[in-house]
């Protein structure tokens, strides 16, 4: 997309708000387009063998040496952000709640990146919950924020299609690039105050929580079409699973065939060239990249190579 027509505000105050991967490309686009004032992001947390870990926009902000924000609770402490005297706060999954007199404080409103066509998909995962639930399509919103989740009035929205093979991870890269082009195009209008503004239709809302552990568990008295919506959802995170011999088995791909075999749910019901079979309640699903606790992720033909005992058909999976 081409942005060379794009008037370059150079006295706009800008601040960004985000914290992961997806927030990034939103972030470079800024940068390459407008002067961002100062970021804010989550604090840096301590990860395995007690090594610090930052923000992948905390990365960026560095590297771009712009002033970095990181409160612990930003409704507590937002004053030094005030301070700043913003002209427009830009968010994409920063992971807090605003507080109102943050929200007011930009001359031109408070605006948010969100990765969905709301009002449908409110809430912390809506690309995982728009595979996992089986939406045909999903896309970006840019909204005025207030102080409800994700329920400001709308700005401009994009859509793409979810294609049968997509995960959340193909999703995610997909609607991060929407998003910043998105944003590119319709922040001239919020800064002229031409932009559309649209209340949401709240009695068409659907929610997509943050995702927790149960979310994750295969159950298979469910379709083959919803697990196997379930598997490519959370995938690469946090990703789904099932119990083998009272071990986590991650399963991280799986295809559906047109079996339906007799016996119990979550049965193992056949070894093929290229995974193992389970019944679900309206048929087969077929496990193809699995990943045991302790062990790498592999295709499933070769974990079942490499177990001892390879009479593992009838086995139930939990």
């Amino acid at each position: 997309m081409d942005f060379s027509n794009i008037k370059i505000e150079k006295e706009l105050q800008i601040v960004f708000m985000g914290t992961p991967d997806f927030a990034v490309p939103i972030l470079q686009g800024l940068l390459d387009n407008y002067k961002v004032r100062a970021v804010v992001t989550q604090p840096d947390r301590k990860g395995n063998h007690n090594q610090i870990t930052i923000s992948p926009i905390k990365k960026l902000a560095q590297d771009n040496t712009l002033l970095v924000l990181q409160p612990e609770k930003i409704k507590e402490d937002y004053q030094e952000i005030i301070n700043l005297k913003p002209d427009i706060i830009i968010t994409c999954a920063y992971g807090q709640i605003i507080p109102r007199e943050l929200l007011e404080c930009p001359r031109l409103g408070c605006i948010n990146v969100h990765a969905s066509l709301l009002p449908k998909l409110r809430g912390g995962a809506p690309i995982h919950k728009a595979i996992i639930e089986g939406y045909s399509k999903t896309g970006i919103t840019i909204m005025y924020m207030n102080t409800k989740m994700d329920e400001g009035d709308i700005i401009a929205q994009e859509e793409t299609i979810i294609l049968d093979n997509d995960t959340a991870s193909s999703l995610h890269d997909r609607l991060s690039i929407l998003g910043k082009d998105l944003l590119l195009k319709t922040l001239p209008s919020i800064i002229a105050g031409t932009n559309t503004r649209i209340k949401q239709d709240s009695s068409q809302a659907t929610y997509a929580f943050t995702i927790k552990k149960e979310d994750e568990k295969l159950i298979f008295e469910k379709t083959k079409k919803q697990l196997y919506n379930q598997i490519r959802g959370l995938n690469s995170w946090p990703g789904s699973y099932c119990l083998f011999e009272g071990k986590i088995l991650k399963v991280w791909e799986s295809y559906i065939t047109e079996n339906y075999p007799i016996g119990f749910n979550g049965q193992i019901t056949n070894i093929y060239s290229d995974g193992i079979g389970v019944k679900v309640s309206n048929g087969e699903i077929v496990l193809k990249v699995v990943q045991l606790e302790g062990k790498n992720k592999m295709n499933a033909i070769d974990f079942y190579n490499g177990l001892k005992d390879k009479n593992i058909i009838g086995k139930i999976l939990q």
